[in-house]
Order: structure tokens, then C-alpha cells, then sequence
């Protein structure tokens, strides 16, 4: 295919170089003289392993160019690739002005060869910038430029790069996923085939969802580093070899490092996490060790307990009955204590509802300890608020408030349905 890539900076010129290598012929278009100077005469505008190589082998077949200025060069384009950069503003945001330009150049271009192309052009957006700038700042220009023509002449597709520097072209050929967006979420025939040779997870997905994925990502990543500094500043203050720690942390891909525990759904709870947060929280300051990140958990997670209230309590009114599934924080448990469902049905009382709950696994008179007390302190006539499971599928409640998998064992058809589990 013959690909021009808008914006030769770190991500478009290493994507530029591997789509020569795979045959591809490629044209970059960069507003700086100096960069496309250095280009067309064989030196990388940036340092990274192999595309020197791939640079000078472009060169010699012809297949790879620099120019400052579009001209023609889409005309008999298959794909528009922009990866111009998306600056913080003095607020923190993403300066958009030079996404708003090239969109306008390539729109403009497009209008000038109409004549020449007989199918639409994919426009694919690597830059980062936040859900929602495709349909209110791309489109929007598209169609102000094109018209009633807008649908016959571009494909929009947003495609996040997940390339690391010094590693970057071995992990453009190796990739951990491959994220399409496009309108109805349905993929794009031309990403299919520019992908086709590397083996990685594929999700084709509207817009907003592929436009957060490399925040999600890059804000992880950085949770990752902060977290795992936190937790040196400690080990360090406590005379530990951190380096042991991180050896034994890592070595677990059952629960640390995995898919587990991140899952959006409801608040942690139970008889670990929270009290291991608070004696975690001590140690950093008996230690005079300051733990940002460590010290918000709690306060995040209060807060996440209050947007499940707002959630369960959403358009009821005083007095509407109310079913809550599952009140200890994990389903096949009994373990009430810190159980953020817990939290939710005192909250639920607190504001006037009436509340039922069924969790098969609790039994009032078999509670004791510390669970008993913890449920007794806040929930104390949960012998009357309990029903059987024939009681809870058949009875009529304003509101059936799913709150673990508990659910999954119930015939809830008929009920109107919140699902906590899935915030």
C-alpha cells in the first residue's frame, strides 16, 4: 500500500521505517526542514536501535521519502496516518492544534483530488488525546470541509501506539495488542491487511473505548512505578533489600502480576486489605517515609463506596423497597468484616429505604468474633433483614441491587436490576 504518515517524530518515523521493511511504500510529510533534510540524506531524526538500517534501505529502494508539504501525495493514497503531537496545555490538557490542522490540511487535500480517487481514505489517528476528540473535533472538521461528500471520501480510524522507546521496533513487529476504533466499532479492512503479519490480540471497538485505551495504559504504567518506589522508600527506611521483594512480587502471575483485582466493579473490603492498607500506612510513618500513592487508597476507596450508593439509590424515593444480593464482600463467604456491601446497606438505611438482603452464606447465629461485631456495630437487626432464596426471587422490589456473584445463582427475571459489580 502506499501509506503517508503526518508527523515524523518518535512514533511516525518508526512506524515509517517498519512499514518500508514490510514492503510498504511510504511518503512523511513534517513541517520541520531540518528533520525531512536529515531524512532524505539517510540520518534518523531520533536514536533507537535498527532504523538506521531500515532508513537507508528505504532510501535505496525508493519506497521511502520526506517532504514538508502534502502536495499530491494523497491522491493515490490507501492510508493517512497522523501522529503529530498532543502537548500539555498550561491546564494540563492536550494542546489539539496540531491535530485540528492536519485534520483541516488532509480535508482540504481531499477536496482538491476528488477526482482521482475512487474509494474512501482511511485516516488513522495514532496521536493520544482524550475520548470523545474524534466525533467532537475530528468529524466535526471532516464534515465542515467535505460536506454531504464526508462518508465517500474518509474512513475515520483511531489506532493508540504502544511502542516503547530503545525497544520500539522490536515491539511494533511484537505487539502486546492491536486496538482499532473506528464509528460503528465493526473494524476497518485496511487495518486487517496493514496488520496482517503480526500476531497479536485484535479488538476492533467504537471510538471512545480505543481513544482511552493508552491513557488507561500510560496511567498504569505510572501507578506501577510510583507504587513500586513507594514500597523501595519503605523497604529502604526498614533496612530491606528491596531488590528480594521485587524478585518474590513479580514471580507471582497467579494475583500480582495479572488480570486479577482489576476488574472495575465494587469497593475492596474484607479482613485483609483494608487493615494491611492502615498497618502499611503506619509503618511508612513511623519511618517519616511519605507514601502518596499508598496513603489514597483508602480515601479512593471511600469514595468508590459513595458511587455505589449514588448508583444503587439513583430515582428511588424514602420508603421503596430494596433488594441487596450478596453482603459479604466476596460471594461463598461469610466474612462481613469491612464489606463494602455492608457500607452500602447501612447507607441504604440511613437515607430511608427499606432493605432485604439475601446472601445465602450468612447465618446470623453462626456469626462471631470480629465479624460479628463488625456487622452488629452497623447492621444490627440483619436477622430480619435476610430472606430465603424463594423470598428474594419471588418478592417485589423497587430495586434488586447485585452487589457480588452471588447473583449468579438466583432466578432474577422480573426484577429491575442495578449491578454493582460491574461500576
Amino acid at each position: 500500500m502506499k501509506i503517508v504518515i503526518f508527523g515524523l517524530g518518535y512514533v511516525g518515523f518508526t512506524q515509517a521505517c517498519c512499514l518500508v521493511s514490510q514492503g510498504h511504500q511510504v511518503v512523511g510529510v513534517d513541517l520541520s526542514k531540518d528533520k525531512v533534510a536529515k531524512i532524505m540524506g539517510g540520518e534518523p531524526p531520533i536514536v533507537e536501535p535498527g532504523l538506521q538500517e531500515m532508513l537507508l534501505h528505504g532510501l535505496r529502494e525508493g519506497r521511502l521519502s520526506a517532504l514538508t508539504d502534502v502536495g499530491d501525495e494523497l491522491a493515490d493514497c490507501d492510508i493517512a496516518v497522523v501522529c503529530v503531537g498532543t502537548p500539555s496545555s498550561v491546564d494540563g490538557s492536550h494542546d489539539m492544534r496540531y491535530i485540528a490542522n492536519v485534520t483541516q490540511d488532509i480535508a482540504e487535500s481531499l477536496v482538491k483530488h476528488s477526482d482521482f480517487r475512487d474509494q474512501p481514505l482511511a485516516v488513522v489517528f495514532r496521536s493520544t488525546f482524550r475520548p470523545g476528540t474524534i466525533e467532537d473535533l475530528v468529524q466535526p472538521i471532516f464534515e465542515s470541509v467535505l460536506g454531504d461528500a464526508c462518508e465517500d471520501q474518509v474512513q475515520i480510524v483511531y489506532n493508540p501506539e504502544f511502542l516503547r522507546e530503545a525497544t520500539a521496533v522490536a515491539d511494533y513487529f511484537s505487539l502486546p495488542k492491536i486496538v482499532v476504533g473506528t464509528q460503528d466499532g465493526r473494524g476497518s479492512a485496511l487495518m486487517e491487511a496493514l496488520y496482517a503479519d503480526i500476531e497479536a490480540p485484535f479488538f476492533n471497538v467504537p471510538f471512545r473505548v480505543s481513544e482511552a485505551t493508552k491513557f488507561i495504559d500510560n496511567t498504569w504504567h505510572a501507578v506501577k512505578v510510583a507504587f513500586a518506589n513507594e514500597i523501595g522508600r519503605i523497604c529502604f527506611g526498614m533496612d530491606i533489600d528491596s531488590d528480594k521483594v521485587h524478585e518474590i512480587f513479580v514471580s507471582d502471575t497467579k494475583l500480582n502480576i495479572s488480570a486479577h483485582y482489576l476488574r472495575p466493579g465494587g469497593a475492596f473490603g474484607g479482613s485483609c486489605l483494608p487493615k494491611d492498607v492502615r498497618a502499611l500506612q503506619r509503618i511508612a510513618a513511623d519511618k517519616g517515609v511519605s507514601t502518596q500513592l499508598i496513603d489514597s487508597l483508602l480515601r479512593s476507596n471511600d469514595a468508590h463506596k459513595h458511587c455505589m450508593f449514588e448508583r444503587a439509590s439513583a430515582e428511588l424515593q424514602r420508603g421503596e423497597h430494596v433488594l441487596l444480593v450478596g453482603l459479604a464482600f466476596k460471594a461463598g463467604t461469610d466474612d462481613l468484616r469491612e464489606s463494602p456491601n455492608v457500607d452500602l446497606a447501612r447507607m441504604m438505611l440511613d437515607h430511608g429505604f427499606d432493605v432485604s438482603i439475601y446472601d445465602p452464606a450468612i447465618e446470623p447465629e453462626m456469626l462471631q468474633g470480629a465479624n460479628l461485631g463488625y456487622v452488629s456495630a452497623r447492621l444490627g437487626h440483619l436477622d430480619k433483614m435476610l430472606l430465603t432464596r424463594e423470598a428474594a426471587e419471588r418478592g417485589r422490589f423497587s430495586r434488586t441491587i447485585v452487589c457480588n456473584a452471588t447473583a449468579n445463582s438466583l432466578d432474577l427475571s422480573g426484577h429491575r436490576i442495578v449491578a454493582l459489580s460491574a461500576i
